[in-house]
């Protein structure tokens, strides 16, 4: 066998330990070459080019010096005029012969050598085989007239007094400088200001031309008048400057022909840079030009980046960014990739914004443009998503990259990001604050269908609207006539403010008192809603921590009301009440506090009533007996100052969350079916994981499908389940991950088994699947925007096809509770739109009317967002804004919504008032009732009330029941028998043929000419308002029409047609929300009172052995494990 290690070659002496030690002296004597690479010819001329042309900064000062230089040779060329003295005579001599000095003359053939030099030599670097290229140039020409006659003095000195034209060095000046601003640009490594350079250009030829014209003639009228330079300075300005008084006027032909030919070069040379600056300047304008560095540091400005920049985006944002009073100072700086069009190129032309709102067109991935905009001494960043955007991921993208460029070039600039899909959001992590648009649309539309009209409760809430406003006529609705516009209106201006407790004449008395406590008095007595705390030591909000929360000096309060604490005055009418003893109950409405919002110079100030503390003990709060009658009526206990376990239950006026009252067997059926824990899989990174209800068991896929049967079920309908509760239809074009955020609010842990609705995702919409999906009997149907729809040609028609299908839907099933978000607020008025419908038509009017007013929410008056049924996403753009001024909007919104659950942090729910409430009569009372026995806190009140016609609509209609009277009674009896048969046909019958609608119309035609013809002597009007019955009764066939067609679709899908209600329409009626309402507010049968309620967890005793316990043990693991 070979022996292999023989055949190892030894290592050679530099990679030997012992050499490494000894450095390279080891290895001098090894026979290995040293080679030098060189990435240009190692040649003499290479060097000298590299030295006096490549190099930026050898470049620099290169040519400095050759500026210094000229300058030198034309001051000395005045010198020497200044020390010469003028000749007698006219001869033509003195222009060719001057007086000039030794040294003078020493001086300058110096200065002419050294050019001389320099100029060569750097005609030889920059050869490139074409001599007369180099030797033709107007800059050596110049030299060599200038140069070459101080050398030829040299050796034929009679030739030192010779006239040389030096004055023209000031064009080799000119072209020395422009060279240098260039090699300063590279040398600095600074963006290169094409502006600057035009107008240093235009400059320095225009004093090129000047001084060649002062030189020029002073020396020609040596033979003339004898001008001094100051002389000839006088003339050119004058002569420049068109004025010509013609006191100094040249004499000599010489002298004149100069002076024409200087004015040609001047009409030709002069216009060519006004012409390139003006271009320079109108392409500035299109691209912005740069936000100042002395601007940037001495005032303060933030930065937002686009990718398209509309119209409403813009008005949004600056209607938001400067509400607050704060920000009144600062600039903003857009930055978008694309030109500015027409209509936001006339809006920053509004004196308002174009002295605030700077536009650069450039790009955040580029370091000179955010270099333009001064970034990095920016106060903050909103970097916003194209929503408008055929793919939405690809526009997430974009807006991923900009936030890592913005990061990049200033790390310490606060960046506030939107993104569209929730899982691109783990890439933005690091941004201070992020807003996903899919997870608050589908948590929003979730919310909506346990608690009516959330997302217009949150809209509300993050908008900054005119209700909070001092002057009240200058409110949302205040100009109204009708009485829920102007309350809608006034509560509207509620917004969520947060203040240190010591530092607050709000909640400084309640340091040491429990948080219902402190809320329930507060409102009590200043009108405003505590719904949240902060500790000093912790991050994390919490909303409503129950009463057993004992509050801290240090603490931070989060408060709903009108205005913040800071902007308000404090007075106390009824001075004398302090001394009297407290009371703990009202004795009827006029003892009621009322919180009542006064103007006063630009704060406001707050009435406050008698509104001390009552003690524990005291009498609870009593209705008085009516009449003669001694029964006794339920009372409201008092809100202890620190909480009692044994008076912490559930009250009686809401349904029970608890599952102790369910019965054994739905106890047990319902433990089998449902568990609590967290789901074991996250849809993306950076889901906040939430305890919920789950199945013990997973569904297999088949099962699924509700259209289809599979071996485990034979179900085709959801009629055949037979589900307990209504369903919530979710129409959505594709299962995307934020449907999670959908679902998850819809089945937490604290909504009671009971009430969980079952969620049909229906991918597509056509009438068969939708009688399928059970809609006839479901509670509610969302309907989600499709994405393929939302880039359309005209911005507006994103939402076309949502809007017709949402109309179908209206149409087919008007007793439908359909619930839909619209990429634009404007398209708002197209939902459950009605073109002959009065009231709607008056609306329009008073949206015209705010949106003239300056109102930032002028749609809110609609009645299908005062409702809840209609939100756009893009309304929650300004909780961005605002978390610029309030970092914590976010986050108390997140809770709300039910997107983030925080150990102790309560819920959003509601409840409905019923006959057997309304005892309790005030807002004020319920929230004492809630904060004493469930701890829950209101924040508001969702009314539905029937639509208040006005005075005029009123006598109409009361006018067209006159004249259907008058008309009954000319009819004959057989007609009106046949009328009235027809009549009760109509309205009982749930079937009719398609047959009898000829017969219906051609009876309505004959009704209204019998009408127009025996009632001749009612005038025009009366004719208008026949025509509206006509169209009240044709629009009654119509919908008879649609629910023909839709239980004919039944039959012959098989489905049972009980349940469907073909006539019942809402018109009559409307919905608003009011926030925070003033605690004397009447409560009114079915209202809906929106409730934070504490974390039931919160309630669990210690010593209890209950499943609870170990349900909320496995609860944390499950958790801890999920974020690992």
């Amino acid at each position: 066998m070979v022996d292999l290690e023989s055949e190892v070659p030894p290592l050679p002496p530099r990679y030997r330990f012992r050499d490494l030690l000894l450095g390279d002296q080891g290895w001098q004597n090894d026979d290995r070459v040293q080679v030098e690479f060189y990435m240009n010819e190692n040649t003499f001329k290479e060097r000298l080019k590299l030295f006096f042309i490549k190099n930026q900064r050898s470049s620099l000062r290169i040519r400095l010096f050759n500026f210094s230089l000229k300058l030198l040779s034309c001051l000395l060329y005045i010198i020497r005029v200044l020390l010469e003295n003028p000749s007698q005579g006219n001869e033509w001599s003195h222009i060719f012969w001057v007086n000039r000095s030794l040294p003078l003359w020493g001086l300058q053939v110096l200065v002419a050598l050294i050019s001389l030099f320099e100029t060569i030599l750097l005609g030889y670097l920059s050869y490139k085989g074409n001599i007369w290229e180099q030797i033709l140039r107007i800059p050596f020409i110049l030299e060599i007239i200038n140069a070459v006659p101080f050398i030829i003095s040299i050796f034929w000195p009679s030739l030192r007094n010779l006239f040389v034209p030096v004055f023209l060095n000031c064009w080799l000046a000119k072209h020395a400088l422009e060279n240098m601003i260039n090699d300063l640009h590279r040398a600095i490594q600074r963006t290169q200001s094409a502006m600057f350079n035009q107008v240093l250009i235009l400059i320095s030829t225009l004093l090129c031309l000047i001084f060649t014209c002062i030189c020029g003639i002073q020396h020609l009228e040596r033979i003339g008048k004898k001008l001094n330079l100051f002389d000839s300075l006088y003339f050119c300005i004058v002569t420049f400057s068109t004025v010509g008084f013609g006191d100094v006027t040249p004499e000599t032909w010489s002298s004149k022909l100069f002076v024409v030919a200087m004015i040609c070069v001047a009409l030709v040379v002069l216009p060519i840079q006004f012409e390139q600056l003006a271009y320079l300047w109108m392409e500035r304008q299109k691209s912005g030009g740069n936000y100042s560095r002395h601007r940037a540091q001495t005032e303060k400005h933030v930065v937002l980046c686009v990718s398209s920049l509309k119209i409403d985006l813009l008005m949004d944002f600056l209607n938001e960014f400067y509400a607050h009073p704060r920000l009144q100072d600062y600039y903003v700086v857009i930055l978008c990739p694309t030109e500015m069009d027409v209509q936001v190129r006339r809006v920053l032309q509004i004196p308002m914004w174009s002295q605030r709102v700077i536009y650069l067109q450039g790009s955040a991935l580029k370091d000179q443009d955010l270099l333009r905009a001064k970034m990095d001494d920016a106060e903050a960043c909103f970097i916003l998503s194209s929503r408008c955007e055929v793919d939405r991921t690809s526009s997430d993208h974009q807006t991923i990259l900009r936030a890592w460029a913005v990061k990049d070039f200033a790390p310490n600039c606060p960046l506030y990001v939107q993104i569209l899909k929730p899982e691109n959001k783990f890439h933005i992590k690091f941004a201070d604050h992020v807003v996903c648009e899919e997870e608050f649309k589908y948590a929003m539309l979730a919310l909506n269908c346990v608690c009516p009209a959330t997302s217009t409760l949150i809209t509300l809430l993050v908008h900054t609207s005119r209700g909070q406003c001092v002057c009240v006529c200058s409110r949302e609705g205040q100009q109204s006539p009708e009485q829920w516009q102007k309350t809608y209106g006034r509560c509207s201006g509620n917004e969520v403010y947060h203040i240190t407790l010591e530092e607050s004449t709000f909640f400084a008395e309640y340091e040491g008192k429990s948080f219902t406590y402190a809320s329930f008095h507060a409102h009590k007595k200043f009108g405003v809603c505590l719904i949240g705390v902060r500790r000093e030591d912790n991050k994390n909000i919490l909303l409503n921590p129950g009463p057993r929360y004992i509050m801290n000096a240090t603490d931070i309060c989060f408060y709903i009301n009108i205005t913040k604490e800071e902007n308000s005055a404090f007075k106390n009418q009824d001075q004398q009440k302090k001394s009297k003893v407290s009371r703990s109950f009202y004795h009827g409405p006029s003892r009621l506090p009322v919180h009542s919002i006064i103007a006063s110079m630009g704060t406001v100030a707050i009435d406050l009533q008698d509104t001390s503390c009552r003690s524990a003990s005291g009498p609870t709060l009593s209705l008085p007996a009516e009449g003669i009658k001694e029964v006794r009526r339920p009372s409201i206990a008092p809100v202890l100052e620190v909480a009692d376990t044994s008076s912490i239950q559930t009250c009686d006026l809401l349904s029970d969350q608890s599952e102790d009252e369910t019965t054994a067997d739905e106890h047990v059926s319902s433990n089998l079916e449902y568990a609590k824990g967290y789901p074991p899989y996250s849809p993306y990174i950076g889901s906040s994981p939430t305890f919920c209800h789950l199945l013990h068991e997973k569904v297999p896929f088949c099962c699924l499908r509700l259209d289809k049967s599979c071996q485990h079920n034979y179900y085709e309908d959801a009629k055949a389940y037979g589900f307990k509760n209504k369903l919530i239809i979710v129409a959505a074009e594709t299962a995307g991950n934020g449907l999670y955020n959908f679902i998850v609010p819809l089945r937490a842990y604290y909504r009671p088994k009971k009430e969980l609705n079952p969620i049909v995702l229906l991918l597509d919409n056509p009438l068969d699947d939708l009688l399928r999906c059970g809609v006839t009997f479901a509670a509610n149907m969302v309907v989600v925007d499709k994405e393929s729809t939302m880039s359309a040609e005209e911005d507006y028609m994103a939402d076309a096809k949502t809007i017709v299908n949402v109309q179908t839907l209206f149409r087919l099933f008007s007793s439908l509770s359909i619930i839909t978000e619209l990429t634009h607020p404007a398209n708002m008025r197209f939902m459950q739109f009605r073109a002959k419908d009065c009231y709607s038509l008056a609306l329009s009017k008073l949206e015209k009317k705010e949106r003239e007013r300056g109102s930032n929410l002028a749609f809110m008056f609609r009645l299908p967002f005062a409702a809840g049924r209609v939100f756009s996403i893009s309304m929650l753009d300004t909780l961005l804004y605002q978390s610029f001024v309030k970092d914590y909007m976010i986050s108390v919104t997140r809770l709300l919504l039910g997107l983030d659950t925080t150990p102790g942090s309560g819920f959003l729910c509601s409840m409905k008032i019923t006959e057997d409430d309304l005892w309790i009569r005030t807002y004020a009372r319920l929230y004492q009732k809630l904060c004493s026995s469930s701890g829950d806190i209101p924040i508001g009140i969702y009314r539905t009330e029937s639509q208040k016609l006005t005075t005029s609509e009123s006598q109409e209609i009361a006018s067209q029941s006159q004249i259907s009277i008058s008309v009954e009674e000319w009819e004959d009896t057989k007609d009106c028998k046949e009328q009235g048969h027809h009549r009760g046909n109509h309205r009982n019958s749930t079937s009719s043929d398609q047959s009898d609608h000829p017969l219906l119309r051609r009876k309505s035609m004959q009704w209204a000419r019998r009408l127009s013809r025996k009632g001749p002597k009612h005038s025009g009007k009366t004719a208008e308002k026949i025509t509206q019955q006509r169209l009240n009764l044709y629009r009654r066939s119509e919908r008879q029409e649609l629910a023909e067609l839709v239980k004919n679709r039944m039959k012959h899908l098989g489905l049972s047609t009980v349940g469907y209600d073909e006539m019942n329409d809402h018109q009559g009626t409307l919905s608003y929300i009011l926030i925070n309402p003033s605690p004397d507010t009447r409560l009114e049968l079915n209202d809906v009172v929106y409730l934070i309620r504490p974390d039931p967890l919160a309630y669990l005793p210690n010593n209890e052995p209950s499943h609870k316990n170990s349900i909320q043990a496995t609860g944390q693991e499950s958790r801890e494990e999920t974020q690992l």
